[in-house]
């Protein structure tokens, strides 16, 4: 069996932007009842992390929880505990009408960061990212040009993008494209 790879095998880029494949990351896609207090004590056991409000993100040292829909979240965890995370998941979800699934091969994460990081995906996707209308700890779903994609914003300022690892490539040219130096548009 082959080494786990990350789909661009930590490609980077820097103009008014630093753009940076983030490398393996362990993600688990989770369907069910997010208000049903068995399945939010599963995750939260699991990741550490308390359990996020509608369109935020909820991290801590040892992972996160995405609220992706009203039934679904993304699970995050470290990539070499995603099959025992993803096992204790499912025990703590026993009885429950859920679904957990290790999607972490499946999906590419980029991080953009740097003074010029909102500019950069303001002009890939439809929305305000001024400061005051997209703040640390918010998660939105849409799209990035021509692909679906997934994104947050850390306290440092640095946006985490998460897109399908099939369109890894594209997403990485679009990011790079839009942080290119001198290519400021001064919206934000």
């Amino acid at each position: 069996m082959s080494d786990p790879v990350s789909a661009l095998n930590g490609a980077s880029f820097s103009g008014i932007a630093s753009v940076d494949e983030s490398g393996l990351a362990g993600m688990i896609t989770l369907r069910g009842d997010l208000a049903s207090p068995k399945l939010q004590a599963a995750v939260t056991s699991a990741t550490g992390a308390t359990m996020p409000e509608p369109g935020k993100v909820a991290l801590s040292v040892d992972g996160g929880l995405c609220w992706m829909s009203p039934d679904e979240l993304l699970v995050l965890v470290h990539y070499a505990e995603v099959e025992a995370k993803l096992a204790e998941i499912n025990a703590g979800l026993a009885g429950e009408h859920a679904l957990a699934v290790n999607v972490s091969d499946a999906r590419a994460v980029f991080q953009v960061s740097g003074d010029g990081a909102r500019e950069v995906l303001g002009k890939l996707c439809p929305v305000d990212l001024s400061a005051q209308a997209f703040v640390p700890g918010q998660f939105r779903r849409t799209r990035m040009a021509q692909v679906a994609a997934a994104f947050w914003l850390d306290q440092d300022g640095s946006f985490h993008i998460v897109c399908f690892r099939s369109v890894a490539d594209y997403m990485f040219c679009l990011l790079s494209t839009a942080a290119q130096s001198q290519s400021e548009v001064g919206v934000y």
